[in-house]
């Protein structure tokens, strides 16, 4: 098998083309590039310049606005004119749907443009249509036809081109012959870039972005992979994850998907899209991306055993096998263990935090969906009687100690286990520090000894700068020993803000997670870094309305295995990030459908600005809220129409009544 990046042991950046961007260098070793898109209606010249400024000096290094017709696409001469009047010379970006002669005119203008293959050319009905060979080779000349005068102009200014590709936009030819997958992308994405390619046009960018991180990332590995077969390099690439929300999810799904490839060398600039003011995309742009800012062309020597051929397909999610000991692997859902170690004496009260809410007058346990499965207590014993479903982590010493002794279980690292005379018989946790930069130890010998104990579960953790590989890399010597044992990630933040800790957790173990690795999740902030309430975050938006390190931690855990779909334990939002075509104050609406929705428990809810970003882009969502006009909502189940051009002032209450009559609705308790 063909790898996707360098190597998957050392982080080395994957070398590219260079693209010029105006005066911006991007693909080719240099700096990982941070962009943003405007929300302001392009036509408004003002507004758009105003915000574009406040981007510019967030920090945005390049600045994407909509030109969905020849209007919007001619202003942006007026729009750069101003920019430029009042010195500033960040390059500018058209992002171009359905208008080719706008994309052309953009071209002549402005220093890149963004064209969808999946409805630049193509027009979607969402019909199934078995093409010939002979049908789909003219279906190919067609797009040759319309597409190449913008090459030709783009070439002949010197403009800049990114070939995005959109998940849920693709054409009714690609979906018809390779389907809603990532190889669909890939190939939708190709075709453009063999057209510009015979143009000897090779300033290009490409993305292959999608809600679903899952998706996202296989497809850009293949487009990697298919990129160097046909053409014997790639072209850079542009990561986002599209439709991400707001707040503490959209920040976690972005970092799990991004950070993901980042983690491989993968990457040239990114954007991530988020439900809020676009200045406030750029500091969490950051936040991603400065934990690679002293990767070069070479990964350092960092102890890791290097692996030739991964024993698990990249391209294709599958989950590791292992079997069950207690709750713990096999095909149950990942447990949530929460570290409640830095709470001095724990009372009943602090079990809150993680999700079991004690009412003293009905001597009941309220449980929430996101509860977590353990807590680890360390040396602590508790005096008090716990919920019936959840259980407890302590030292062995504890663990022996409790009086209801049933609900503890003991952790050690793996010289205490082998050694230890009163392992539990049932469940035992036993640590491994994953070629750690401070051991020599490297061959592990004593796996051979916990292998395959059906009463074992590993947790896996990595001290080594390069974390995530050094753990991926375990999870490969656990394969080539054909040890089953059940697998705890634990990952531990001694970042700074919210949004570093959130990044932080979601790169970490949300690259794992995606690639079918973990039976369990535990994060948790460094001592140096703990403290009992958690206020701001690094982009302004105080989205964690001051929870306390432990919510904190636990409501992140969760959103990760949310965010990579291993465990729904809440209702999903895929909303897009606004912009210029928005019909409707996006996030006004959203935080509104979230205020009457978030009680469904595996419902997915679109939320989109305008018709161009659904009902395509909403790909897997199971219900779409859609601008269709001004002060005009359009609802969706699925793909399909259920309600048009409903009033917006009664919108919200017909998509619950939608919710109702498809049987996904249920009382808020």
């Amino acid at each position: 098998m063909q790898l996707y990046c360098n190597s998957l042991t050392q982080i080395a950046r994957l070398a590219t083309r260079e693209v010029k961007v105006g005066d911006l260098s991007l693909g080719n070793f240099n700096p990982i590039r941070l962009q943003t898109m405007t929300t302001t209606d392009t036509m408004n010249t003002l507004a758009t310049v105003e915000q574009t400024i406040r981007c510019i000096e967030a920090g945005a290094e390049l600045v994407r606005i909509t030109a969905p017709s020849k209007f919007e696409a001619e202003n942006l001469l007026n729009i750069k004119n101003e920019l430029r009047k009042r010195g500033y010379s960040t390059p500018l970006i058209a992002d171009i749907h359905f208008t080719p002669n706008a994309a052309e005119i953009a071209a002549r203008i402005i220093e890149k443009v963004r064209v969808n293959p999946g409805n630049y050319v193509d027009k979607k009905k969402f019909e199934q249509i078995d093409y010939t060979d002979l049908e789909y080779a003219e279906e190919i000349d067609r797009i040759q036809e319309r597409f190449t005068p913008l090459v030709k102009i783009c070439k002949e200014y010197g403009t800049a081109m990114r070939i995005g590709t959109n998940h849920g936009s693709l054409s009714d030819r690609i979906m018809s012959r390779y389907g809603d997958t990532p190889m669909g992308m890939v190939e939708s994405a190709m075709e453009f870039l063999r057209i510009a390619r015979g143009e000897s046009y090779h300033n290009i960018v490409l993305s292959m972005k999608s809600s679903n991180p899952q998706v996202m990332v296989q497809a850009y590995r293949l487009l990697i992979q298919q990129m160097v077969a046909e053409f014997g390099e790639s072209y850079p690439l542009h990561l986002g994850v599209t439709e991400a929300g707001d707040g503490e999810d959209g920040r976690v799904k972005s970092a799990a998907g991004i950070g993901t490839l980042l983690e491989d060398g993968i990457g040239d600039t990114v954007r991530v899209s988020l439900t809020e003011d676009p200045e406030f995309e750029i500091p969490v742009c950051r936040d991603i991306v400065k934990r690679y800012a002293a990767i070069g062309k070479a990964a350092a020597n960092n102890r890791i055993p290097a692996i030739e051929k991964p024993l698990y397909n990249p391209f294709n999610y599958s989950r590791r096998e292992s079997f069950a000991v207690n709750n713990i692997g096999a095909k149950q859902v990942p447990v949530v263990v929460a570290d409640l170690t830095k709470i001095t004496a724990i009372k009943v009260d602090d079990l809150a935090a993680v999700g079991y809410q004690y009412n003293a007058n009905t001597d009941k346990w309220n449980i929430a969906d996101t509860a977590a499965d353990y807590i680890f207590i360390g040396h602590q014993i508790l005096n008090f009687e716990l919920p019936g479903t959840l259980k407890v982590i302590a030292y062995p010493v504890a663990a022996l100690e409790a009086k209801n002794a049933e609900k503890y279980f003991p952790i050690f690292d793996a010289a205490g286990f082998l050694e230890s005379e009163n392992p539990n018989p049932e469940l035992n946790f036993v640590l491994l520090d994953c070629y750690s930069d401070q051991t020599e130890i490297n061959d592990y010998t004593y796996l051979d000894e916990i292998a395959n104990r059906k009463n074992v579960v590993l947790c896996l953790s990595s001290t080594n700068k390069q974390a995530m590989p050094a753990v991926r890399r375990m999870f490969l010597e656990l394969n080539n020993r054909n040890i089953k044992n059940p697998v705890i990630l634990i990952t531990e933040s001694n970042w700074n803000t919210a949004d570093e800790h959130l990044i932080h957790f979601s790169t970490e173990t949300g690259a794992l997670f995606l690639d079918g690795f973990g039976d369990g999740i535990c994060v948790g902030l460094s001592s140096a870094k703990y403290d009992t309430t958690l206020i701001n975050n690094a982009s302004g938006r105080n989205y964690l309305n001051n929870l306390s390190a432990e919510q904190f931690c636990n409501s992140t855990a969760f959103s990760i295995l949310q965010a990579t779909r291993t465990r729904i334990s809440k209702t999903e939002y895929i909303s897009c990030p606004s912009c210029g075509r928005t019909l409707f104050d996006l996030q006004e609406t959203t935080a509104k459908i979230r205020s009457v929705t978030n009680h469904l428990k595996g419902v997915k809810i679109a939320i989109m600005g305008c018709i161009v970003n659904g009902p395509g882009e909403m790909a897997d969502a199971d219900f779409g809220y859609v601008g269709s006009g001004a002060g005009k909502i359009t609802l969706y189940k699925s793909k399909e129409i259920m309600k048009k051009n409903i009033d917006s002032a009664i919108a919200v209450d017909e998509l619950i009544q939608l919710l109702k009559d498809s049987g996904a609705w249920i009382e808020p308790a």
